[in-house]
Parts: structure tokens; sequence; C-alpha cells
């Protein structure tokens, strides 16, 4: 069954004009939308409730994101609906164009299709448990908030490489943020601790077969942003992830091939409207599947665009 009229329909519901905010939240205060659906930077949550709803209203948002590198291109779009500043409710479809890996034939006999894509749904929920970043932003209490991200991935004919190193097509990720606002700065911090099985933020599957890593693990994941003006903002992220296929793959006679490095990116925010922001950035994504790369690391630009009630 094709999902994606679905997945849409859910899409459009969540960034109704029913849900329209007439609102004075400061701009860019609710961060963009990441790759995932939930508001943030653009690869980690922050504790952040997104849209322009502030306490005892409705909100929404969506968004579209396209990364490109040397070797991959990424897709992600979604929508996101905010209640009360204090629950977000969120989903996102992300389309990876896996083309380079049709390089694994030549490993084995995996029947990887030329210019193969794999796509996977995500289904996140945050909820803030304390703090508020703007009405605390003169004393040292972060705003707090935890959060999970169901994933399932489709890998089309990449489904043989998965079987080969043990990968699972679904999981869920948890998390808890916390963020500070320092306002008479214009400065924002926001750190994430993650419990994930994820390879490559699951487009990869989750888990792998020993010797590889199956279970959970903890990574952090951090953001600092600086407000120039009320409505430019400029940043950097860091995204730690677990590196779970590469003693598999080295078990199998492949060496480093699997191996999976942090993320990391520099970006540029820009509100012209409370309802509008567009996000510019250099992504450096490590190595992804370097055996089928040359080793190559994969760092290009990200361009996502936001609307939000």
């Amino acid at each position: 069954m094709n999902r994606t009229p679905l997945f849409l329909l859910a899409a459009l519901a969540l960034a109704s004009p029913l849900a329209q905010a007439d609102t004075g939240k400061l701009l860019l205060t609710g961060g963009v939308s990441s790759i995932t659906g939930a508001a943030g930077g653009g690869i980690t949550p922050w504790a952040v409730i997104g849209s322009n709803a502030t306490e005892g209203e409705w909100g929404a948002t969506a968004f579209t994101t396209r990364a490109v590198t040397q070797d991959y291109a990424l897709t992600s779009y979604g929508a996101a609906l905010a209640w009360n500043e204090r629950v977000e409710l969120s989903v996102a479809r992300q389309d990876f164009d896996a083309g380079a890996a049709v390089a694994l034939n030549g490993i084995a006999p995996f029947g990887v299709l030329p210019g193969q894509h794999i796509r996977m749904d995500v289904l996140g929920l945050k909820l803030r448990v304390a703090g508020d970043a703007v009405l605390d932003a003169d004393t040292w209490m972060p705003q707090i908030a935890v959060g999970l991200e169901h994933k399932r991935v489709r890998p089309g004919s990449l489904q043989s490489v998965l079987d080969f190193v043990g990968a699972d097509t679904q999981s869920t990720d948890f998390y808890v943020s916390a963020t500070k606002l320092v306002l008479d700065k214009g400065l924002l911090l926001s750190a994430t601790l993650r419990s994930t099985r994820a390879n490559q933020n699951g487009l990869l599957g989750f888990g792998a077969a020993a010797p590889g890593r199956n279970s959970r693990s903890l990574h952090p994941e951090f953001s600092v942003a600086w407000l120039l003006r009320r409505d430019l903002a400029i940043g950097a992220e860091l995204r730690f992830k677990p590196n779970n296929l590469q003693a598999t793959g080295e078990a199998a006679g492949l060496g480093a091939a699997l191996r999976e490095d942090a993320w990391k990116d520099i970006f540029i925010a820009w509100a012209p409207s409370k309802n509008l922001s567009f996000t510019l950035a250099w992504a450096d994504l490590g190595r992804v599947v370097p055996g089928i790369t040359n080793g190559r690391r994969q760092s290009g630009a990200y361009f996502s665009a936001q609307v939000a009630f």
C-alpha cells in the first residue's frame, strides 16, 4: 500500500490555518525544523516548542529541507503541531538518494538497484517539563524537554544489505534536551542526550549483528546560536552518533567500510516575518559508508524553509 497520500494529508492537517496563533512570540526563539521535524537546529532538537504559539494557544509549522554532499542527497519535509507552549507532535519524511550504494554489488551480490532511494518516516513527540527559555532568560534555569522519535525506514533494494549486517527497519529514539537563552547577550545554548540504536540517523537501519552493537547507547548533541539581530542568527551544531556497524563490517572482512562519524554544521537563519524563516548551512556528515566512496567525507550545502503559525 502506498502511504504517501496519508502522510501528506497528516502534514497538511497539522499545518492547517485552524491551528494558527495570533502571538507575540519572539522571532527564532522557537528554533527551526530539524530534519526529523522537531523544533530546534537543523540536525538536533532543542527543548523549545516550535511554532508561534504561546501559553493557551495552538500553533503549527511546516518545512522542507534539501542537503547535498559529494555522493549523497537528502530531502526532508513535514509538519508539527504545538499546544500551550508545552507539547509538540511532529511528522517528517526523509528521502535519501543512495545511488552510490550500487557499488556494494562489487563486494557481494546484494542486488542493489542503480539510483536507489531510501525513505524514512519519523513520528515525534516532545514535552516541555521544566523552565521557560524566554521567561527564565534572566535566571540560570534552562528550558527542559523530553521527547521521542519513532523511525521506520524503507530501504528498497538495500534491504538485503540491512539483512547482511543484522539491522532492523524500525526503532524509537528517546532524548532529553536543555536549552538556555541568554536574552541580553542574544545567545542560545542547547544540549541534548539521546538514547538510540540508529545507524546514520536510521537511514541504514537500527542496530547490528554481533560483533556490532545492537543495544541502545547514549550520545550527546550540542547547539549554539547567536542572535545578530531580532530576525537573524548564526550558529553551529555538533551531533555524536553510534558506530554500530563497523565491528560487523570488520568481521566480514570489510575493514572500516561501514564506519560512522559525528555530524556537524554551521548555519545562518533568517526570519523575514513571524510566519517564515530560512536556514542555510554547511554540513559535514563525516564518512557515510566510506567503503563505497573511497573514504570521502560527506560535506555540502543544506537549505531549509519553514512556515509557522
